[in-house]
């Protein structure tokens, strides 16, 4: 298994997913889903690595990458008049990405 490879599936498919929904400021919210990423490279690894070893379980897994929301930090859609809803929708697709995007490649 080679995580760059999957985290690297993983940023595309999230960013071409999301940017659809926010054309106007594609490149801010990029650079945001790209920054979370970074942050939690180290522990999407650890996780990804015992959800293919089945150590963890998928509810699990899905678990731990909710913990991470509330490092998705999106403060120029949040200028830019974005409500804190829609913010916290698209936290929640973001994340669903992920699992589902991590899932099908190492399940």
């Amino acid at each position: 298994m080679n995580f760059d490879n999957i985290l690297k599936e993983t940023k595309e498919t999230v960013i071409a997913i999301i940017t659809d929904s926010f054309l106007d400021h594609k490149k801010e919210v990029k650079k945001d889903i790209e920054v979370f990423l970074k942050a939690s490279e180290e522990k999407l690894e650890r996780w990804t690595i015992l959800l293919a070893s089945k150590k963890i379980s998928e509810s699990d897994f899905e678990w731990l990458l909710k913990s991470q929301k509330d490092l998705l930090q999106f403060e120029t859609l949040y200028q830019a008049g974005i409500s804190k809803q829609r913010l916290g929708h698209l936290k929640n697709k973001i994340l669903k990405t992920i699992f589902n995007t991590i899932v099908t490649i190492v399940l």
